[in-house]
């Protein structure tokens, strides 16, 4: 009796984490580069004396769906769509080199460059600083331009460039901070990330989240289901205990 417990309270406790992660998903399915997290359940089984005849559920949560989201044209000279796979590297806030796909860019009072209020990283690994009060124009090798205010326009000059990489033979994974990191292929810790020439941005647009709001709300319907179904369990199991009781009063 008790392995019904067992399977059925680990059952529901696992979907209560599962639904937490599917409502994140969906408050942010208006982020900006927002990569939905994927969920998982397994059996696990539980070790002791005896034999292993109890088994529970555990939920995990192992990657991110890196699919691409939707590209909405803005209009925007800041504002740049990651065209492909591809990351735009910044500076977390531990001063380490992070990723992300939120092209949503920014100017602060100083003039340097963030994304999401990290500082955006060149392709020599350090912040970029623009120009105040300039015309920002960005190709789609993330080649950043600037025109003075009132200057000619054959005056145009380079002053940096994003840098724009590609995960390859790493992988990265979503830190507490929201942003992505590198890990080696092991699990360990990896390097910051090459820069890949091959890796393009859309100007004036920017990648929607690939948050799916219909299938976020049928699977949390789907797992409220599931949870009632795990509830029935566990008082099919107390039913069943008190019916045993009866039968050994009477004996």
């Amino acid at each position: 009796m008790d392995r019904l417990i067992y399977t059925a309270l680990s059952g529901a406790s696992q979907i209560l984490d599962r639904q937490s992660v599917m409502a994140n998903n969906l408050a942010n399915v208006s982020t900006i580069g927002f990569k939905a997290q994927l969920s998982a359940y397994r059996a696990v089984p539980v070790n002791g004396s005896g034999l292993a005849t109890r088994v529970i559920t555990a939920e995990t949560t192992p990657r991110a769906d890196l699919s691409p989201g939707p590209i909405r044209h803005t209009g925007r000279n800041l504002d740049v769509a990651i065209d492909g796979p591809g990351w735009l590297a910044v500076q977390a806030d531990d001063g380490s080199e992070a990723y992300t796909r939120n092209g949503n860019l920014q100017i602060d009072a100083t003039g340097l460059l963030k994304s999401g209020g990290h500082p955006v990283l060149s392709s020599n690994g350090r912040p970029i600083v623009l120009p105040l009060n300039a015309t920002i124009t960005i190709a789609a090798d993330g080649t950043i331009s600037a025109l003075g205010g009132g200057a000619e326009p054959n005056t145009v000059s380079q002053v940096g460039q994003l840098k724009l990489a590609a995960s390859g033979d790493n992988a990265v994974i979503r830190g507490g901070d929201g942003l992505f990191h590198a890990i080696a292929p092991n699990g360990g810790p990896a390097g910051p990330l090459r820069a890949d020439g091959t890796v393009r941005v859309a100007p004036g647009a920017l990648e929607g989240s690939n948050v799916s709001a219909t299938e976020a709300m049928v699977s949390m319907i789907g797992d409220a289901r599931q949870f009632e179904m795990q509830m029935k369990m566990l008082s099919l199991a107390d039913e069943n205990a008190r019916d045993a009781n009866k039968l050994l009063d009477v004996s």
